[in-house]
């Protein structure tokens, strides 16, 4: 078992001035998802992207909008998102405060999700 603060794991610059830390993965001996937290700032998002597995999102702090070819859905803090394999998504910081979420994806999405 593994408690972590994730105040305490340390961020690494991802995008448009958004940070990403890696709460359990691969190197946390996790063998079959990765827990990352984001924080993107106000106007940041990630790019328009698709992929071949799904992730889930909590959003912990801050409010956006969930682009994609249904439309744009905003969602605010205590909102929870699935986006499912190979859909079209862009998650984009629409408010005047940090965006915070977590995302969990399979171990082989780590690092391949792209916060452009």
């Amino acid at each position: 078992m593994l408690i972590r603060n994730i105040d305490e794991i340390a961020s690494v610059p991802y995008g448009r001035g958004a940070q990403k830390r890696v709460v359990f993965g691969q190197d946390e001996g996790a063998p079959t998802f990765a827990m990352r937290i984001f924080d993107v700032p106000p106007g940041g998002g990630s790019s328009d992207h698709a992929h071949d597995f799904e992730h889930e999102v909590l959003v912990l702090k801050g409010e956006g909008v969930l682009k994609g070819s249904w439309g744009d859905a905003p969602f605010k803090a205590g909102s929870a998102l699935f986006i499912p394999p190979n859909e079209r998504h862009q998650l984009l910081n629409t408010g005047s405060e940090n965006l915070q979420f977590a995302c969990l994806v399979p171990l082989r999405g780590e690092g391949s999700c792209s916060m452009l």
